[in-house]
């Protein structure tokens, strides 16, 4: 049987051998040993910004921004690059908060640099200050729509949302019934921009109130009766507990358009669903009680709060409102508001003359 190798191949294989595995382990001696402190120095210099003197804020816009641009306007390089890598993945900012999606881009970063932000006609959205020639290459014009039957397709062909935020967001619309601006600007994708380029454009559908047996008692209501109010909404009805429990309860009913956030034609839809019983107050007394309760009542202004603890420390008490009146802590006006949640001491003691 022939052999595979000659002899004086056989003898130049084990000479070279042991000569390669020096060599190896030499190189692998040689090799420098990573420098924690070196790499951390590194590190730091990636994100630190430039000098606050070398720092220029102006105008800028971040699609079309350069590194240079970027790190001028105090973007460190780390901040920097990340920024051109999400815009080179496809992303274009339509508003000034998209920004933020951008995860190198801190909070408080944006904060500094959101009133420098002019986004380009050729990436903003519509309406005609913010219309985007991304989408398709002739955008629509706003007109004006119904959200509860606007399709994905329009608020794509407008500019207002990409195709699958527009897909999305029907989606949510369907779960989720908007009567109101205040629901609409709720959904998760629409921005405070947005909302607010879109505001002028977009009709609510009627809602219908359901039908109650009797009206609901304004003062003994929690959050989720008042919400069943037609009017009244996820915040507003926020803001009149919030009232209620400031004032002690309501003694009329049009004491509700004191609330802020009600406006004017929602006020005239609850009226016609509410009552208020007015033993259901809470009453302050006057003769007693401390300086915060009597200053966080919202028909009690710091200046007559002033004269009244004045008064009282120097005469010890009053037995009507009309001593209030006449010693010149309250003007009729401000007494007859007041007066239904004061507590003198006697059944008398609210009374005017």
């Amino acid at each position: 049987m022939a052999r595979l190798f000659s002899e004086r191949e056989i003898r130049a294989v084990a000479i070279f051998l042991p000569i390669a595995g020096v060599l190896i382990a030499m190189l692998l001696l040689a090799e420098p040993k990573a420098d924690p402190e070196a790499a951390r120095q590194v590190e730091q210099e990636f994100e630190q910004s430039l000098p606050a003197d070398s720092i220029v804020m102006r105008p800028f816009d971040p699609n079309t921004a350069t590194f240079d641009e970027l790190r001028q306007l105090g973007l460190s390089k780390y901040e920097a690059v990340n920024l051109l890598k999400y815009r080179a993945g496809g992303k274009v900012f339509r508003i000034p908060e998209e920004l933020t999606l951008c995860y190198a881009i801190s909070d408080s970063l944006y904060r500094k640099l959101e009133p420098w932000i002019r986004i380009g006609r050729k990436y903003a959205i519509a309406p005609r200050e913010y219309r985007s020639g991304r989408i398709i290459t002739d955008p629509l014009p706003a007109q004006p729509f119904r959200i509860d039957t606007v399709t994905a397709r329009y608020l794509q062909a407008i500019g207002a949302l990409t195709q699958k935020q527009a897909e999305w967001f029907i989606r949510w619309r369907e779960k989720n019934k908007v009567y109101d601006f205040e629901k609409f600007s709720s959904c998760y994708l629409i921005t405070d921009s947005l909302a607010k380029a879109l505001k002028p454009y977009v009709i609510f559908p009627e809602r219908k109130p359901h039908p109650t047996e009797q009206p609901i008692e304004i003062n003994s209501a929690d959050s989720a009766t008042l919400r069943s109010v037609y009017g009244i909404g996820e915040k507003t009805v926020v803001t009149i507990l919030n009232y209620r429990e400031r004032l002690g309860g309501f003694v009329r009913v049009e004491q509700l358009a004191e609330v802020p956030g009600v406006t004017e034609s929602n006020y005239e839809k609850i009226l016609k669903q509410i009552y208020c019983d007015s033993c259901k107050i809470r009453k302050i007394d006057i003769n007693f009680a401390s300086p915060k309760a009597l200053g966080s009542h919202p028909y009690m202004s710091p200046r007559t709060l002033r004269k009244l603890l004045r008064q009282r420390q120097l005469k010890g008490g009053w037995s009507t409102a009309q001593e209030l009146i006449d010693q010149d802590i309250l003007t009729r006006e401000e007494a007859a508001r007041l007066a239904p949640y004061l507590e003198f001491g006697s059944e008398s003691g609210t009374t005017l003359e």
